[in-house]
């Protein structure tokens, strides 16, 4: 029972009280699966839910009805009673019915795990765009659960001029969702465009922009916070960082950059949210290297590579350059380093932001990576590739360009390799034309 002094503390912190949770994980398949439930508490503490007991159990296959089961669901009900629970979160996406089954045996609210991302997810979004975004992912997750019992969804429509078939309470509500998530999409075209029309922009000037990705809790942000000074909110619970920042900064060697702070992935994300936050992804995809921050201190930090990995490929960025980021050291023991791969670039970095060990060689392992990367090369075109001329401007970095005195243009270019390879297959274009050897160059400083 709360006490006076307690329900003081509560009323002057402005912070609702803690929901009591009952948690519920099902193990389908042999070997590990400690780490799936290590996860769930991380999920639950994240959404602020005080747990009271955790309940395993073990099936070959989901129970239609119910899915863990009719004496696991009475086991639920019997722990729900004693420890007076407010909610049961069940580590697995539930179908609307085994939700409505499962909620009247427990006698309470039951969320599966979809659910419980998107709770946290809502607690997070801080930008319209992360607010938008929540909204049209808890819409369209709730819009395959208006089948549920309530009385009020089958009552006909009363009153002068709506009696008769009209439309059920039930249909009113599927309508009112439609309505919602089409002008929710709209909205967010509308952002998508005007991001695509800012990394247009971007473009057009010689930044490079690095992406950081991970595993959530690998130490994004804090790395993001360090290398560019600026204050993005750090904790060690899951989802800490939702909306996207950039912030420029400068390394050694007077490389300018763009450095991208983005969601962390987890296991078994569910494919709608990535859906919903595609458009948040996109600047991950458009990044010219990623910067994969890994908690090298996590037993599971194999599988949570590869869980990343699955995520930026369903995303198309499977292919851009990855500096493995080996973060936490510190609680390993392992020595700060750099790997250089088969490229003869930096490929792997062992370091730990907390102790500020080998963040200098990382800033040196994306300066030589951005070395390597880009190329700087010279084009003489006549007056006839005017056509290749323009292609150019739209595709490549062009530094300067000088009239000739014979009409044509001497172009000072600088682009990726695999950009040259494309403007070397174009069918008008003269491998006479660069009249400057390939070579590495440092990209120039821009602005002030």
């Amino acid at each position: 029972m709360t006490t006076t002094k307690e329900t003081t503390e509560i009323l002057n912190s402005g912070a609702p009280p803690a929901e009591c949770a009952i948690l519920v994980h099902i193990r389908f398949y042999e070997g590990p699966w400690q780490e799936d439930l290590t996860e769930l508490h991380l999920l639950a503490g994240s959404a602020g839910a005080d747990i009271a007991e955790t309940i395993l159990g073990r099936r070959s296959r989901p129970d239609a009805a119910t899915f863990i089961g009719k004496g696991k669901a009475e086991e639920v009900q019997q722990a729900v009673q004693a420890a007076s629970a407010d909610i049961v979160i069940v580590n697995h996406d539930l179908s609307p019915i085994q939700e409505r089954n499962l909620q009247k045996i427990v006698g309470c609210r039951v969320l599966d795990r979809t659910s419980l991302i998107l709770d946290i997810f809502a607690q997070r979004a801080r930008s319209h765009e992360g607010k938008l975004q929540v909204e049209l992912a808890q819409l369209k997750h709730l819009a395959t659960r208006l089948v549920r019992g309530w009385t009020h969804l089958e009552r006909q429509k009363g009153g002068i001029g709506l009696r008769g078939p009209g439309e059920t309470q039930l249909e009113t509500d599927r309508r009112l969702l439609r309505e919602r998530i089409k002008k929710l999409n709209r909205q967010l075209q509308k952002v998508q465009t005007q991001r695509a029309l800012r990394r247009k922009a971007r473009h057009k000037v010689p930044i490079p922009t690095i992406s950081l990705v991970g595993y959530t809790n690998a130490g994004k942000s804090s790395l993001f916070n360090k290398l560019t000074g600026a204050d993005v909110y750090i904790a060690d619970q899951l989802f800490a960082t939702l909306d996207p920042t950039m912030r420029r900064v400068e390394l050694t060697g007077n490389l300018n950059l763009i450095l991208a702070d983005t969601v962390g992935f987890i296991r078994h994300l569910p494919h709608r949210l990535v859906e919903a936050f595609k458009s948040t992804l996109e600047e991950v995809a458009e990044a010219d290297i990623l910067i994969h921050v890994i908690d090298s201190s996590n037993p599971e930090a194999q599988d949570q590579i590869e869980r990343v990995n699955e995520v930026l490929e369903e995303i198309g960025a499977q292919n851009i350059p990855q500096i493995m980021v080996f973060n936490k050291i510190d609680l390993t023991g392992a020595k700060p380093g750099v790997e250089i791969g088969n490229s003869h670039a930096p490929t792997r970095v062992w370091c730990s932001v907390h102790a500020e060990q080998g963040l200098e060689a990382l800033q040196q392992a994306i300066v030589e990576h951005y070395q390597r990367l880009r190329l700087g090369k010279q084009l003489r075109l006549p007056p006839s590739a005017g056509r290749l001329r323009a292609m150019i401007y739209q595709k490549l970095n062009v530094q300067a360009e000088t009239s000739l005195e014979t009409g044509g243009w001497l172009l000072d270019v600088e682009a990726s390799s695999d950009d040259f390879d494309w403007l070397q297959k174009q069918p008008d274009f003269d491998p006479d034309y660069i009249i400057v050897p390939e070579a590495p160059v440092m990209l120039a400083p821009t602005g002030s």
